[in-house]
């Protein structure tokens, strides 16, 4: 079983990397992008079949180590 995790910043943190990719991509001649908001991917590989339980041990993955929830959303897709 497959499974990827996206971490983001909430929207009301301020994206410091983002408004660099922001202002970088204006400079390369990219015009008429908006906001750009950056992220992190996990792609994590899982045995075992019970789905149910790997979604729970996927969320407390993020809440104990790959997602800092005070200031980060994250979206777990298991495939």
């Amino acid at each position: 079983m497959k499974a990827r995790i996206t971490v983001t910043l909430k929207n009301a943190v301020l994206d410091p990397q983002g408004k660099a990719i922001e202002h970088a991509l204006s400079g390369l001649g990219f015009d008429g992008v908006g906001q750009v908001r950056q992220g992190k991917v996990f792609d994590i590989e899982l045995t075992g079949t019970d789905k149910a339980k790997a979604e729970a041990d996927l969320k407390a993955m993020c809440d104990k180590l790959l997602a800092n929830t005070v200031i980060e959303n994250y979206s777990v897709a298991i495939t």
